[in-house]
């Protein structure tokens, strides 16, 4: 895994872009907002998301379990926090208290969209909140601005290991190579 490609091009959002696509996804329906926040505020793979149920919402902890798909097991999972205020929108849109009462609500998936689909929402949003063309404007480029910021933000990589569901520690440290603004925060963070 690589956050930048062979001619040196970035393929992971930056803070800005990421402000513009909640701000855009803002806008939308709740279905959409909902599901552009949760690849943000987890750095979720897309088929990660589509796969989560309101069982896998832990209201009360302000965290989100999803099953670890890229291990192609069904038995593994990770629990990432999350802000409250997306607990609570998500909460509300999808009526996840609700479907939480019973056992097959609790375990019906909370967006019904295809995989192809979904990637498709997602990246005619960026594209309508104005991120450039590039390869970070796609749901993985989401993924790998959250890394990057969390680093950034001085988060320890055995816990980003950890949220992200990498099998190995050399995975999430690709995310210290940032560069530009990204890296200039993480420098200040010498001198403060």
């Amino acid at each position: 895994m690589r956050i930048f490609d062979g001619e040196g091009n970035r393929l992971y959002c930056t803070r800005e872009e990421i402000a513009l696509f909640l701000k855009k996804a803002r806008e939308k329906d709740s279905d959409l907002r909902t599901f552009a926040e949760t690849l943000v505020y987890t750095g979720c793979r897309i088929s990660e998301g589509l796969s989560l149920t309101p069982k896998g919402v832990q209201r009360e902890s302000c965290q989100i379990t999803f099953n670890s798909l890229k291990k192609r097991r069904g038995d593994l999972y990770r629990t990432v926090p999350v802000p409250e205020t997306f607990i609570d929108t998500l909460t509300v849109a999808h009526k996840i208290v609700e479907r939480q009462k019973t056992k097959a609500k609790a375990e019906l998936h909370i967006w019904t969209w295809s995989r192809q689909y979904a990637f498709k929402l997602i990246k005619e949003l960026m594209v309508d909140a104005g991120i450039p063309e590039g390869k970070h404007r796609s749901p993985k480029g989401l993924r790998h601005a959250f890394g990057v910021n969390a680093v950034v933000k001085g988060v320890q990589l055995n816990m980003i290991m950890k949220w992200m569901g990498h099998a190995d520690i050399s995975t999430t440290a690709i995310y210290a190579d940032a560069i530009g603004k990204e890296e200039a925060e993480i420098a200040k963070k010498m001198w403060d």
